[in-house]
């Protein structure tokens, strides 16, 4: 295997700080690293035992948000009224064939998929 598992997904932020609010915050992700980068902070996130992290980067002004990272929950009602709480938009939950859904945006335009787990 050439390939063995996803470290780290970028995420195009506008403000580090706003941007770790958010995902420790509202989402109730945990800070992996927080460190000291030549064009701001190396700072990465992920939900509680998960291997992937997200590398929240403001130093790609050009980069465009991404769209559909996917995430799972185990209660998408709660998560949906704590985005609602907070102001963030989403849509759902809905049931759809594959099973329920929530979408969400985070403050600076990258779109999320949740899935029930």
């Amino acid at each position: 295997m050439l390939v063995s598992s996803l470290l780290t997904v970028t995420v195009p932020v506008a403000d580090q700080a706003r941007a770790l609010d958010f995902y420790t915050g509202v989402l109730g992700f945990e800070v992996r690293s927080d460190n000291p980068f030549p064009m701001g902070r190396w700072l990465t996130v992920a939900p509680k035992g998960a291997e992937t992290t997200l590398l929240l980067a403001s130093w790609f002004p050009d980069m465009a948000p991404i769209g559909g990272l996917v995430v799972g929950s185990p209660d998408l009602d709660a998560l949906a009224v704590r985005l609602r709480e907070h102001e963030v938009g989403c849509t759902g939950p809905t049931e759809e064939a594959w099973g329920r859904q929530l979408l969400f945006r985070d403050p600076f335009g990258n779109g999320f998929v949740v899935s029930s787990v």
